[in-house]
């Protein structure tokens, strides 16, 4: 018996040391295709570039949540190889997570998979002739948003080739510019919530630059945006992207309209700018729309969840709730706040508040305006929110329905980015920190009246990483620098 159970045990330690050697092999073409040729893979929408092996194997694990057989390294090293041998394929983002599903669903044994690629990407291939222009970006603004903004589009930066982020406007805080610097690197380098950088964050010999990650980001110190001629700085035909929320409206925002800008993008919802979440109405964002907004944080959570809802069921009216995470407008501990309730110690207090994400809905899926009412209670965590979707639906439907309509939409379509499914009856608000996703929706708890008209969902949403992912995506949309994407 001893002996069965020693074989069973080292069996099982060489059969995960076999995966992690596998998902090596599959971390160094995942590599070498993101460098040399700008096709990024992922899996099932995780990130694999600059993950662990472990990492990689439990990704693969996680495929559960969207298919009955989860798929294996093996399958996912084959689409990978597979695929770098297609020279002609255009720069793109690649799930080859859903790719090897799909394979192994339709194939049965019978398909070859160069054939089956090939007949998927026909129109990605013979595309490397149309190179696509990096636009310059410049952060105005560098606290919470604005460092996960860095962040994200430096992890995305590949060969440079989409959204180069150039600047970064601040206002200085220190008579000391050097010691200044080495503040606001370390604060980019480490993160309470977020953890640490991946890479490194230098600040130049002049102490006028960071260096991230090989990327060299100007720090343009001023107290107002009319101070600076972007061209100075090399920057042209640039995209501002305003994180501070200082200006709320069009004419406020085009302040921002300096020598070497082009676009301008609010981090918040405004007033009379396109409200944009992508992923929902993206394309209502025209061509002479150089100032528009990415809405809120909870508006991009709640509104993909929303629009599938209505276009399966129908939605007669609602109610959101969310719970929401504190944030630095909220005091620390007991003062003055000009809004209500918020001047109470956010990190011991469930603080009632409103929200405008409801309403905020209307703008982005019209069909919705004046149906849905919304409040917020801010909780004492630092990150992460959950939405509590009350619905009354114009269809009846049940509890299966409706979580197959969300899981579907999670693996096809249009919102595949935006919408996480999960499964899991352990799922938490932590598990939620650095999703790349809009929302997760929580299919265990999803409740349906005896009527099936009155539906209650939930959806989480990492209210800072995640709604950063939203932003970037907005910016490569309004930029024309989006790449052939399969998921």
């Amino acid at each position: 018996m001893n002996t069965k159970i020693k074989t069973s045990v080292n069996s099982t330690l060489e059969q995960w040391r076999q995966d992690e050697k596998k998902a090596l092999k599959l971390l160094k073409v995942v590599g070498e295709l993101r460098f040399d040729r700008g096709i990024e893979l992922v899996m099932f929408r995780r990130d694999i570039y600059d993950s662990r092996p472990s990492q990689v194997i439990f990704n693969h694990r996680h495929s559960k949540n969207y298919i009955e057989e989860p798929v294996t390294i093996n399958d996912t090293l084959d689409v990978a190889r597979t695929l770098e041998k297609f020279e002609e394929l255009a720069p793109s983002r690649i799930d080859i997570g859903k790719i090897a599903a799909d394979f192994k669903a339709r194939s049965n044994g019978h398909l070859d998979l160069e054939s089956y690629l090939r007949a998927e990407f026909s129109h990605a291939l013979n595309h490397q002739n149309q190179p696509i222009e990096s636009k310059d970006v410049v952060l105005y603004g560098f606290g919470r948003i604005g460092r996960l903004l860095a962040r994200r589009i430096i992890e995305l930066t590949g060969r440079g080739d989409q959204l180069r982020l150039k600047a970064i406007v601040i206002r200085s805080k220190m008579k000391d510019r050097m010691a200044e610097m080495d503040k606001r690197a370390a604060l980019l380098q480490s993160d309470s919530i977020h953890g640490e950088f991946g890479g490194s964050v230098e600040v130049s010999e002049d102490g006028g630059e960071l260096i991230v990650n090989g990327n060299r980001v100007r720090i343009i110190f001023a107290a107002d945006p009319t101070e600076i001629d972007y061209t100075d700085y090399g920057i042209q035909d640039g995209l501002v992207i305003d994180n501070t929320g200082v200006w709320r409206d069009k004419d406020a925002l085009s302040v921002h309209m300096r020598p070497g800008i082009s676009q301008v993008m609010l981090t918040a919802p405004a007033k009379d700018v396109p409200n944009i979440v992508y992923g929902v109405n993206q394309n209502a964002l025209r061509p002479e729309d150089s100032i528009f907004c990415a809405a809120s944080c909870t508006t991009n959570a709640i509104a993909p969840v929303l629009k599938v809802l209505n276009d399966q069921f129908g939605i007669e009216s609602g109610h959101i709730e969310t719970i929401h995470a504190y944030t630095s407008d909220q005091n620390l501990l007991d003062n003055f706040h000009k809004k209500p309730r918020r001047g109470r110690a956010a990190a011991i207090n469930m603080v009632l508040t409103s929200t405008g994400a409801a309403s905020a809905v209307g703008k982005v899926l019209p069909d919705l305006s004046g149906k849905l009412t919304g409040n917020a209670v801010r909780v004492p965590t630092p990150d992460v929110s959950l939405a509590v979707i009350n619905l009354v639906l114009n269809h009846s439907v049940d509890v299966q329905g409706v979580n197959l309509a969300m899981k579907q939409a999670s693996l096809f379509g249009e919102m595949v980015e935006q919408i996480q499914y999960s499964d899991s009856t352990e799922y938490v608000s932590s598990h939620v920190v650095g999703s790349t996703s809009a929302a997760v929706f929580d299919a265990p708890s999803t409740i349906v009246s005896h009527s099936g008209r009155q539906i209650t969902v939930y959806a989480w949403y990492d209210n800072e990483y995640g709604y950063c992912c939203q932003v970037v995506r907005l910016a490569k949309h309004a930029a024309k620098v989006r790449r052939f994407a399969f998921y």
